[in-house]
């Protein structure tokens, strides 16, 4: 019932001292024969309460974003915005209620947007009229998500709720990648170019997740929940691209040798995804995987069922790797340099001992 938060939380109030909190953490670790870095920890919900307020929250913020909008189509995001950060100060910073804290930075977030493009577009035209090209587009998107990463800024600094990082991450790729095709002029009819440069912002997102992580390698500290929100955006900013780039996104049948490569693919994401012990990027790539198996067992024939075999393997085979996870970590942990592995997260070693890479 106790969240890694709310122990850290417990010696800044000084209500339990230092040697305390990790003397309780090393008694749970040894319980669960495994240590806390390995569970993957992030708070989500302490109760039913915390539902019953975001669910309050969500429909409040609708009602002032409409009201908002009956006056000025950028009212409504400013509305929204303005709520948020209100809501914030009091669910927040006072009650540290972990899901009404995500709802209400992605509500804070999503408003500044929203009121810059309501400043842009009026009853559905551009103030600019039909002089808009793609190029100034992506420049005009651009900058609202960098004015967007700057407001988001300011919220980590109020509130500091973990998923904050990612949303302001998120916001400053968009406007990496909005530059980067303004400035280029072009966009490619399939989509290649924007998907190459959201692949490499993804590799960007990526290792500064790792940046964060390797400054809490036991995952003690809000310093591994940041962690943990900028590995789930980077996940789909990386799978996404890959597989559009091998054609898996575009709707038809793949031949056997691509479906083989997907499979490969996914089994190099799933061996950085014990190494790292984070499972984003299998959850990310998992719908693909899925694809590409369906489409290899119709091509050997299991036609009828390749939709319930693909089901049984992938299934299978991803609950074997939850089951022995930490035993099959410490196996790829171990095949890694040394400098390597003491950058990664503590690990269990097949003999039970916890280790620090």
């Amino acid at each position: 019932m106790y969240s890694e938060t709310d122990l850290q939380a417990a010696v800044d109030a000084k209500v339990l001292t230092p040697e305390a909190a990790a003397a309780f953490r090393s008694h749970i670790a040894s319980v669960r024969a495994a240590p806390g870095a390995d569970e993957e920890h992030f708070r989500l919900i302490t109760g039913f309460n915390d539902i019953f307020v975001s669910i309050a929250a969500v429909i409040l913020l609708v009602a002032v974003g409409w009201i908002g909008a009956s006056i000025h189509p950028a009212m409504g995001g400013a509305f929204v915005a303005a709520s948020a950060w209100f809501l914030a100060e009091y669910f927040t910073l006072l009650r540290r209620m972990a899901l009404p804290s995500i709802v209400l930075v992605l509500a804070f977030s999503g408003g500044v947007f929203a009121t810059m493009i309501g400043f842009l577009v009026k009853h559905g035209e551009s103030i600019f009229g039909d002089n808009v090209n793609e190029a100034t587009g992506a420049a005009l998107f651009g900058v609202m998500a960098l004015v967007t990463a700057a407001a988001t800024w300011f919220h980590w600094k109020r509130f500091m709720v973990p998923i904050t990082v990612a949303a302001g991450t998120a916001a400053l790729a968009a406007t990496a990648v909005a530059l980067v095709l303004a400035v280029a002029g072009v966009s490619s009819p399939d989509g290649t170019l924007p998907m190459i440069l959201v692949l490499i912002a993804g590799i960007g997102v990526f290792t500064l997740a790792m940046w964060w992580d390797r400054s809490d390698r036991v995952r003690q500290t809000r310093r591994s929940d940041v962690a943990f929100w900028l590995h789930l955006l980077a996940a789909p900013m990386i799978a996404h691209p890959v597989f559009h780039l091998l054609g898996v996104t575009d709707g038809s049948d793949i031949g056997s040798g691509a479906a083989l490569l997907v499979v490969g693919i996914y089994v190099v994401f799933g061996l950085i995804a014990l190494a790292i012990d984070r499972r984003a990027l299998l959850v990310s790539a998992l719908a693909y995987v899925l694809f590409a198996m369906t489409q290899l067992f119709r091509e050997f024939g299991a036609v009828e069922l390749n939709v319930a075999m693909t089901a049984f393997v992938i299934g299978s085979a991803l609950l074997l790797l939850s089951a022995f996870w930490q035993n099959a970590r410490a196996v790829v942990v171990d095949l890694l340099p040394g400098n390597l592995a003491n950058q990664l997260p503590a690990t269990i070693r097949t003999t039970g001992v916890v280790a620090q890479g």
